[in-house]
């Protein structure tokens, strides 16, 4: 079983003291994935490759719109230099910066192209539950497949139910399940607003409600062997993952 930290990599001091403390105080997390935001100088392989020297299994985010399907990959020589041997490819966000060149190249096109020339290289893509219809997710999953896909991480969930569901429909898949703590109002409109999101009833935009779903999600994950990352944005690390392990302050 993995338990994957999604870091953000604003910069490298800030990257460097998230994974000491992490290392430090949390050996139940064994993976680190690393997102690629525009709106940040470092780019996913690069910070992956900062993570190496205290994680061996560091996982970039690779925008497929930012690379052209027909010319080299110029990040792998990287990944292979440090060793890194997983990517998750999404098709990115289009950038803010009318300046950034971007491509056609959809997602699919990319795992292609990756596993094509870097048989290697193990590739994870991506799930959203909240994007459209279950029945369209689940095609869009079994095109990703044939392209090459070995596995995916989903968007974060709220419900264990929405995960069962999921799980029976991707049963034989190499997952990693989504978590994400939602702890005010502005953030739970966000998730409604931006991404789809449909919270259960007894949802509570508090760090204990979050805490308590994120060990259910952590309980499943064992139990159907699978995998979790988590994704803790704007919220106090160290609170949220002492609740999550149940680890007690002294």
């Amino acid at each position: 079983m993995r338990i994957s930290l999604e870091l953000v990599p604003r910069d490298e001091a800030v990257l460097k003291a998230e994974l000491q403390l992490i290392k430090e105080n949390y050996p139940e997390i064994n993976t680190i994935n690393i997102p690629d935001l525009l709106r940040f100088e470092l780019r996913s392989w690069e910070a992956s490759c900062m993570s190496r020297s205290l994680y061996e299994s560091c996982i970039p985010h690779i925008r497929a719109m930012d690379f052209d399907s027909a010319k080299p990959l110029p990040f792998i020589d990287r990944l292979d230099k440090h060793r890194i041997t997983e990517v998750l490819v999404v098709t990115g966000d289009a950038p803010k910066n009318s300046g950034h060149q971007v491509y056609p190249t959809a997602c699919t096109d990319l795992i292609a192209k990756i596993k094509k020339e870097h048989p290697h290289i193990k590739v994870y893509s991506a799930i959203d539950p909240y994007r459209g219809s279950m029945r369209e997710e689940y095609e869009y999953v079994q095109r990703k497949l044939e392209a090459g896909a070995d596995g995916f991480f989903t968007q974060p969930f709220f419900d264990l139910r929405l995960i069962e569901l999921y799980s029976e429909m991707l049963e034989g898949s190499d997952i990693f399940w989504g978590v994400s703590p939602v702890v005010s109002a502005g953030s739970q409109k966000y998730w409604e607003t931006r991404n789809n999101v449909v919270f259960p009833s007894d949802f509570q935009p508090t760090l204990d409600w979050n805490i308590a779903f994120s060990r259910k999600a952590l309980d499943f994950t064992k139990q159907t062997k699978s995998n979790i990352y988590f994704m803790p944005i704007k919220v106090d690390i160290t609170a949220y993952f002492n609740g999550v392990f149940s680890k007690v302050l002294v």
